[in-house]
């Protein structure tokens, strides 16, 4: 990262990624129960990563990862790429400054397109900013297993002020 004041030193972007890692695995409760880690923050398609594990299970003969379990994890990872979208939209915001716009943040909508059973050892989820603005923000999330083969797709609306 340069020194242009117009950005984020290289310092505070490490600071920036150390606190949005630290508040989506440790400080926001329910991601840590699901067990969600970042994968990467990186644009166009910030992504997480999660472990099949017993209390994710809905059905239990089949041991599928239960639909609220997909609905939630699709809703954080959309909300993960607003935050690094945001983060990218106020480049001179320092990493509280940054960290405190997400306070407003809150799903509006959220529709979720379930295409095959939730099996798997691990799944990856990530989400695309397809508009960012001043008030409501909008996503496109897909959900897919350790083989790559593709869970679910959703779409959602976030209020950001």
């Amino acid at each position: 990262m340069s020194s242009d004041p117009a950005h984020r030193s290289a310092a505070e972007q490490a600071r920036f990624l150390a606190a949005l890692t630290e508040m989506f695995e440790q400080r926001i409760r329910f991601n840590e129960v699901l067990g969600l880690r970042l994968q990467s923050i990186a644009p166009p398609t910030p992504s997480l990563r999660f472990d099949m594990k017993p209390e994710l299970v809905g059905h239990f003969l089949y041991g599928r990862l239960h639909g609220g379990v997909i609905s939630a994890v699709l809703d954080a990872t959309a909300g993960l790429a607003l935050m690094a979208a945001i983060a990218d939209k106020h480049p001179a915001d320092s990493a509280d400054q940054v960290l405190q716009r997400f306070s407003r943040m809150g799903t509006i909508d959220l529709r979720v397109d379930f295409l095959r059973q939730g099996v798997g050892k691990h799944f990856v989820a990530s989400a695309e900013v397809t508009r960012l603005g001043g008030r409501v923000g909008s996503t496109q999330m897909r959900l897919v297993n350790e083989d790559g083969v593709l869970i679910a797709t959703g779409a959602a609306s976030y209020i950001l002020a």
